[in-house]
């Protein structure tokens, strides 16, 4: 069994889900809330934003998403995908707690 601390010395970008999987899943195993288990993908480095969502989506599942950063998310600026939010441009409203959670 690995640990973040052995993993970070020599992780790098890769882009292959067989070295990045199983660090998600180490960040997630490693974490005692939602933000600390983020905060543990994003510091092994390497494709952070990648482990970043992987381990965002286990952790939501088991810890769920703080009230408060889902309030400061909701709603952002998302012009660049084509509207005001990507979950609008790309469901319209939220039909259900799976397209809420999505975006």
């Amino acid at each position: 069994k690995r640990t973040c601390d052995e993993i970070r010395p020599t992780y790098h970008h890769v882009e292959t889900c067989q070295e990045t999987v199983p660090e998600a899943i180490i960040a997630f195993l490693e974490s005692v809330s939602f933000e600390d288990a983020l905060r543990n993908a994003v510091s092994l480095g390497g494709d952070s934003d990648t482990l970043a969502c992987i381990t965002g989506g286990i952790a939501e599942a088991f810890y769920g998403m703080p009230q408060k950063l889902r309030d400061e998310t909701s709603g952002k600026d998302m012009s660049c995908f084509g509207g005001t939010s990507a979950r609008d441009k790309t469901f319209g409203e939220p039909r259900s707690r799976y397209n809420t959670l999505v975006m």
